[in-house]
């Protein structure tokens, strides 16, 4: 197999969408709604934290980035909701505005997921490893706007538009260094562990195991009487 073959490139725009997807995945999962993202993305100059929920990470290691999540009352009241009433919570137990602390912790929770979702693709797929601080959630007036300095020594920047179920609107910002991943051979990136799956196949495994174990022990005392001559 030639260089030519072999040699891929990922950058920004590579890194950006596989957050997109952990978004989405992560999200859709955790509350059952649909969320999707525009196809088009916008090149932008700053990161901003803007109302009503504004979240960020930063992340370092391999690569230095910050993600920002800024969310309407109506898309984190969507999303704070279907995840609660997902996880079997009554609709009487609710927070019923978007201010409260409760709900800017589901936020940051499911951010925290989203983000720890992103970095094992990262470990994964690109054989690096970065770490992230714990989300932080400000909930914001309409006249705030609070800029995020991430100590990026040559920034990129990118928004991408995010809709729920209900048509709510939110947008996620990745601010990362300019870099490239350039794959120097082939490798094949590791399986994703689903820890459901292997407790399964454990309680299998020891199912089966159970008679063949039996079988010996019998065969062990059978042979024991004979020998006392019983």
């Amino acid at each position: 197999m030639s260089d030519k073959a072999i040699s891929t490139v990922q950058g920004t725009d590579e890194l950006l969408v596989s957050l997109c997807n952990s978004v989405t995945r992560v999200l859709n999962v955790a509350t059952t709604c649909q969320i999707q993202y525009s196809g088009m993305v916008q090149r932008i100059k700053k990161t901003y934290l803007k109302p009503e929920i504004g979240c960020f990470v930063l992340f370092d290691g391999g690569f230095s980035g910050l993600v920002i999540i800024n969310f309407s009352a109506a898309a984190a009241m969507e999303l704070y909701r279907s995840y609660l009433l997902n996880m079997g919570m009554s609709e009487s137990d609710l927070a019923s505005s978007h201010t409260s602390d409760e709900v800017s912790n589901v936020m940051g929770e499911l951010m925290n997921q989203v983000v720890g979702d992103f970095t094992g693709k990262v470990r994964r797929e690109l054989q690096t490893h970065i770490t992230q601080n714990q989300p932080k959630m400000l909930v914001l007036n309409k006249q705030v706007q609070l800029s995020v300095d991430a100590n990026l020594d040559n920034p990129e920047a990118r928004r991408v538009t995010f809709y729920t179920a209900a048509n709510n609107i939110f947008y996620l910002e990745l601010a990362v260094d300019s870099t490239e991943f350039i794959k120097l051979h082939e490798f094949d990136a590791d399986e994703v562990i689903d820890p459901d799956a292997i407790i399964a196949q454990a309680g299998t495994s020891g199912a089966r195991s159970t008679p063949s174990a039996s079988s010996t022990n019998d065969t062990e005392t059978e042979a024991l009487l004979k020998s006392l001559g019983m």
